[in-house]
């Protein structure tokens, strides 16, 4: 819980004018286990790495809270407004 950085693992439209490895804000203390790595987006560390962003087709789907995550939280915000859904 609280603020973490997360490392970007693929391109996506949502990640633009975001740097990787920018600080978002974790409210929940669990999060998703997958073995599809290939949909994995974004991953963070807290003592283990873990999944921080989800993306497939027009899903992005993240574990942390980007309305509390300040300027780079907006940003992707902002991004997914503008967003067409595709890749």
């Amino acid at each position: 819980m609280g603020w973490n950085q997360v490392s970007q693992t693929i391109d996506h439209p949502l990640w633009k004018d975001v740097p990787d490895n920018s600080r978002f804000y974790f409210v929940h203390s669990y999060y998703v286990q997958t073995d599809r790595r290939d949909m994995v987006s974004g991953i963070a560390n807290y003592g283990t790495d873990f999944v921080a962003t989800l993306a497939d087709g027009n899903i992005f789907a993240t574990q942390f809270h980007p309305e509390k995550s300040q300027t780079v939280g907006l940003t992707l915000l902002r991004n997914f407004l503008q967003w067409d859904g595709s890749v």
